[in-house]
């Protein structure tokens, strides 16, 4: 993790993207970046309405929002934070209660924006539900959402980041189609292990290391704030070779600049597997 400022925070819900392209304005330049191509699209179910049996209505404004900001008590753990998924991944179509359980205590709600359309892995599917990885806190944070508030697509990308050999691989319909050295945190500010996707994008005035920086949906182990930021942990760039096949940064992933350029082509939602191999 290196300093730098995260995007404001709003609840303001924003104008659906054009077909393919994700636009950010920060600090007044506008950014678009190709993430969502490579979507295969399986389309939505119709909105969940209210029936005889439904359960009480929830005012979902006054859930917590389970964004990089969040911490979202009793969330459910990952389960099986080393194993891969099939690629599904969904959108929130709106304001979206998250639940404890298919049928369960709502603990949180998830917006469609936040660095851009944010697209969430299914790691789970039960009946109408599906169970999703949250970008919030506690590490390894879940919660279940009903698949017929969500868009369904899948990508056929994985990211695996090794912190024993300090490598990053890039799969596509797994085949490893990029390999690098990567930079990762030190000993007392460590990367966390575990499975969390790539949230978004955006660029920052602020610093020069790198041209856009890809906010992941984990935080730092040690450190519960950053830079004035939640201690989001983040993929970039850094503008020196003595960044990379070391662990020296604050928790954030350093990559050359060939690895970003790859990266920023790969869905949002995307699964980044890190492990201690």
């Amino acid at each position: 993790m290196t300093r730098h400022s995260l995007p404001v925070r709003t609840d303001r819900r924003h104008a659906p993207s054009r077909p393919g392209y994700l636009p950010w304005v920060v600090g007044g330049i506008a950014l678009v970046l190709a993430v969502v191509l490579g979507f295969t699209f399986l389309g939505s179910g119709p909105a969940s309405t209210a029936g005889s049996d439904a359960p009480p209505v929830v005012d979902v404004s006054t859930l917590p929002l389970a964004d990089t900001y969040g911490v979202i008590d009793g969330a459910p753990v990952d389960p099986s934070a080393d194993a891969p998924t099939d690629g599904v991944v969904v959108h929130p179509e709106r304001r979206t209660p998250v639940h404890a359980a298919p049928d369960g205590v709502p603990i949180a709600r998830v917006e469609p924006t936040q660095f851009g359309d944010v697209w969430f892995p299914v790691i789970a599917e039960q009946g109408d539900w599906v169970q999703i990885l949250l970008p919030s806190r506690p590490l390894g944070s879940t919660g279940w959402v009903r698949a017929a508030d969500m868009e369904r697509a899948t990508t056929p990308y994985r990211v695996e980041v090794h912190l024993g050999s300090m490598t990053m691989q890039l799969l596509r319909d797994e085949s490893v189609v990029g390999e690098w050295t990567i930079g990762i945190g030190a000993p007392d500010t460590p990367t966390p292990a575990g499975r969390t996707f790539i949230l978004g994008a955006f660029t920052d005035a602020a610093q020069d290391f790198s041209p856009v920086i890809l906010p992941l949906g984990t935080h730092s182990p040690t450190l519960d704030t950053f830079g004035g930021g939640p201690g989001t942990v983040a993929i970039h760039t850094w503008p020196t070779a003595d960044g990379f096949g070391t662990a020296a940064s604050n928790g954030c992933i350093r990559v050359p600049q060939d690895a970003l350029e790859e990266l920023v082509e790969v869905p949002l939602g995307t699964l980044v597997m890190i492990d201690q191999n």
